[in-house]
């Protein structure tokens, strides 16, 4: 894979993008972050856009992290986005488990998650969006397990800037059933908590959420289309760690109880050269 970049360009997001989606198709860890480290947002999503040039599949949608106000830049942006791309998405009844791979070696956690499904196109030049405009785009909610996972087992501890550049440390996303009515319930009233080996590691909920789940949607329309990269019909966009970030190791299994919607499961199993490849 090539990281040559055209005429007047900076090589080096291409160069680092190259090397970590080299890294995941190859299902291998990183020794250390590939190049010097993004010293702002602008430059992680430099990177971001170009290995999203590089992987062979379409963008499904987007995961939502929330950045620490000690640790944003200039941007005054309070949260990042990452693609989740289609062949990642693993649709997943109540009651049912799925294998998910991740980087041995490498960074790996699971994070409870609601999730908006898009039921209309958001118009590509509009760039503000406040938390009703970006709820009027919904179809529906669901809950959902985010796989987060990077070959660099340091790029939560690098920060926002190296998060941005790999993906949004995403690497997939455990999709669970709707939410029903879920226009009509407080948000406080979405409660659910996680487990790692049958061991309660985290609770929250929606309420968790900073500034609520309409505030993380609009977030990723505006910042989206800021890139030229527009939300669309059908799309899904995870919202944030509703019970925090946890870390999982292959062979470690997952359950997240989120009451009356359902439970989810997943295991975690050891990525292999290309069963992270769509």
């Amino acid at each position: 894979m090539s990281a040559a970049s055209p005429p007047g360009t900076d090589p080096a997001p291409a160069a680092i993008a190259a090397r970590f989606v080299q890294a995941r198709q190859a299902g291998q860890a990183l020794p250390g972050f590939p190049g010097a480290v993004p010293q702002d947002l602008a430059a992680g999503y430099a990177c971001q856009d170009a290995a999203i040039a590089l992987w062979p599949d379409r963008i499904a949608g987007w995961k939502v992290g929330y950045i620490a106000p000690d640790r944003r830049d200039g941007s005054g942006d309070d949260r990042l986005v990452g693609p989740i791309f289609s062949r990642a998405v693993w649709p997943q009844a109540v009651g049912g488990n799925v294998d998910v791979p991740v980087f041995v070696g490498g960074f790996a956690a699971v994070e409870a998650e609601y999730v908006f499904r898009l039921g209309a196109d958001a118009p590509g030049g509009k760039t503000l969006w406040t938390a009703e405009e970006a709820l009027a785009l919904v179809a529906a909610l669901h809950i959902g397990i985010e796989t987060a996972g990077s070959p660099l087992a340091t790029i939560n501890v690098l920060g926002p800037t190296v998060v941005v550049s790999d993906f949004g440390n995403n690497a997939g996303l455990v999709l669970g059933p709707e939410i029903a009515d879920w226009r009509r319930r407080a948000e406080s009233s979405l409660a659910c908590e996680t487990f790692i080996d049958d061991r309660s590691v985290g609770r929250g909920g929606a309420g968790s959420v900073p500034g609520g789940l309409g505030a993380a949607l609009a977030f990723a329309l505006g910042r989206c289309a800021r890139r030229g990269l527009p939300l669309r019909a059908g799309m899904l966009v995870t919202t944030g760690a509703a019970t925090g970030i946890h870390d999982i190791l292959a062979g470690q299994q997952a359950r997240i109880s989120f009451g009356a919607a359902g439970e989810l499961r997943c295991r975690a199993v050891p990525a292999l050269s290309d069963s992270i490849t769509p």
